[in-house]
């Protein structure tokens, strides 16, 4: 038995096997990766590190074993059919007979086309017959936080999602929600709608940037096709900017506002908050 992560290089995966490193054994963590030397020290660790592509659905024959817990975190390639590539683990995942399959979903309110791949994959799971979690994380500071160099060169923050509020969480608390589901009991068919535990504007995260810094920091509100140009002019895909902006306008109306309460329940903590996401990224 095992617990198996998929894309546990990526930025969420990482924080997932670390923060599992510190609950189990490691030889209990596969690490699936498409490119081993990314987690060379994951193996030196004791970690069994899987090489496996969603591209290429041979490479997941015989990957998962019966009564393992798997955590699928949803591609990335938002031009390669996230569907049909999240369909190929979940269905070795079936064949194999594994304990539970987590995944790494979009909030149930959310009606962007962003979230259209992940009520796809959600219906597949729910339809497999494969005890399943559904952990529908909302937004990531770090979404924020990881992109402050055209905010700081401008002082200003530019978004169009009016002043509508956001409920965000860092990495690391998302991946602590899923390592309490694969390493708990009583997880199976559920859904948990995960976000940070205070919600806040544009407005309030310039002027948290403007406390942080000493600067005067706007919010410049722009509309979608402003921002789209926006994005495109810094050399996002058109398809993607689009996607983008059409979260843009779900935050605006409230899509991204989480009050569950779900994700400081499961890690049984407080969700950090945005202004520690913002200390940590002006020091790095």
């Amino acid at each position: 038995m095992s617990i198996v992560v998929t894309g546990a290089t990526g930025h969420l995966g990482r924080h997932v096997v670390e923060q599992l490193l510190e609950k189990v054994p490691a030889d209990q963590v596969t690490a699936v990766v498409r490119t081993p030397e990314k987690a060379a020290g994951l193996a030196e660790r004791g970690v069994r590190i899987a090489v496996a592509d969603y591209n290429a659905p041979e490479t997941f024959d015989g990957l998962f074993t019966a009564g393992d817990k798997v955590l699928l975190i949803s591609g990335n390639e938002f031009d390669k059919g996230r569907v049909a590539q999240h369909t190929v683990v979940i269905e070795a995942a079936k064949a194999a007979g594994v304990a539970l399959l987590a995944y790494t979903s979009a909030p149930g309110s959310l009606t962007a086309a962003l979230a259209d791949d992940h009520r796809g994959t959600e219906e597949v799971l729910t339809g497999s017959g494969v005890p399943y979690v559904l952990l529908r994380n909302a937004w990531y500071h770090e979404n924020y936080t990881e992109n402050l160099a055209p905010v700081l060169e401008h002082n200003a923050v530019v978004a169009a999602v009016g002043e509508g509020r956001i409920s965000s969480a860092s990495r690391a608390d998302y991946a602590a929600a899923a390592v309490a589901v694969l390493t708990g009991e009583g997880h199976e068919n559920k859904t948990y709608e995960l976000g940070g535990d205070e919600a806040w504007s544009m407005a309030e995260y310039a002027a948290e940037l403007s406390r942080q810094t000493g600067r005067e920091i706007a919010y410049n509100a722009v509309t979608g096709e402003v921002m789209k140009g926006i994005l495109t002019g810094s050399g996002l895909p058109e398809p993607l900017a689009e996607l983008l902006v059409g979260v843009d306008a779900s935050i605006a109306k409230g899509e991204l506002v989480i009050s569950s309460g779900d994700l400081s329940r499961l890690t049984g903590r407080p969700t950090t908050p945005l202004a520690e996401a913002v200390a940590v990224a002006l020091k790095g």
